[in-house]
């Protein structure tokens, strides 16, 4: 099955909860759209597509993301690490002759499993724009956050920590929940968490933010960054022990990357932010071509 992406497409990036549409012309962005039309909120994705081309044009369509899990439109089967461009290009699901859906990635080394769906079309957009190293560790923070050891331009392994969840879930239930209502920022509370975070401790130091409360030790304005900082600090001193790199590639927002890239400097590590859009974009162009 061949379409041809020579001329206009569009790209979509279909999260669990959110989507970004992009009109793509001659390698730039002509027009861009994002709404809360996750795949969990959608029951009809040929007619969400329809709809796409009506607002965008009736062009050839590549999706990326969780519209390729089993919660989304069909599942287009990962490629297995290492895995780069071609790999990915080779590897689409194609819903029609105009539609097609990127593959995400699976990786086995050490027999420890694990997946990812979106990340992989930022990770290897990133190098194909230069704007990371063709060898080096990079950092996706969200809700899963995603660590990734690049070699050769190409995803060669990585690990999925459930930070971003894990807070959530202790902002809203549980013996913490009542403590962590407060605004995440950074400054000495977080930086402490971080300190924390270094002991790799997590359970036990969860439960100090409790005790601190009952001995007058820490103020519950504070809890809410000093969890934070604890959970991001578990996180990267976990990462950076078993890492080769003396520098971390992040992609993200300038709020939650900031908060990563603290965290990574306080052990003495270098930390640099990436336009996760402009990577997106980048390696969406890096697949058309092939």
């Amino acid at each position: 099955m061949v379409v041809s992406f020579a001329g206009p497409f569009l790209a979509v990036d279909w999260g669990t909860t959110n989507r970004r549409v992009f009109l793509i012309e001659g390698g730039q962005v002509a027009k861009t759209e994002r709404d809360d039309k996750g795949v969990t909120s959608v029951d009809d994705f040929a007619a969400e597509a329809v709809a796409i081309r009506a607002r965008f044009g009736d062009l050839p369509m590549l999706l990326a993301g969780m519209v390729g899990s089993n919660i989304g439109w069909q599942v287009a089967p990962y490629v297995a690490a290492p895995a780069g461009v071609a790999e990915l290009a080779a590897g689409l699901f194609w819903i029609d002759d105009r539609t097609a859906i990127v593959p995400g990635i699976s990786t086995l080394v050490g027999r420890r499993p694990d997946v990812m769906r979106g990340e992989e079309v930022q990770l290897l957009g990133a190098v194909a724009a230069g704007l990371v190293p063709g060898d080096a560790l990079l950092a996706q923070p969200g809700t899963h956050c995603k660590w990734v050891e690049m070699a050769d331009g190409k995803v060669a392994d990585f690990v999925t920590a459930m930070t971003g969840e894990l807070f959530a879930l202790l902002r809203k239930h549980g013996l913490l929940a009542a403590q962590l209502g407060g605004e995440v920022t950074l400054g000495a509370a977080f930086l402490e968490g971080v300190e924390d975070g270094k002991r790799q401790d997590l359970a036990a130091s969860l439960f100090g933010i409790r005790a601190a409360k009952m001995l007058g030790q820490r103020d519950d304005a504070d809890a809410a960054s000093y969890a934070s900082g604890l959970l991001i600090g578990t996180d990267v001193a976990a990462r950076l022990a078993a890492s080769k790199h003396d520098a971390v590639h992040i992609l993200a927002d300038p709020v939650l990357g900031g908060f990563y890239a603290a965290a990574i400097q306080a052990h003495g590590q270098s930390a640099y932010l990436i336009d996760s859009h402009a990577a997106f974009i980048a390696g969406i162009n890096e697949i058309v071509s092939q």
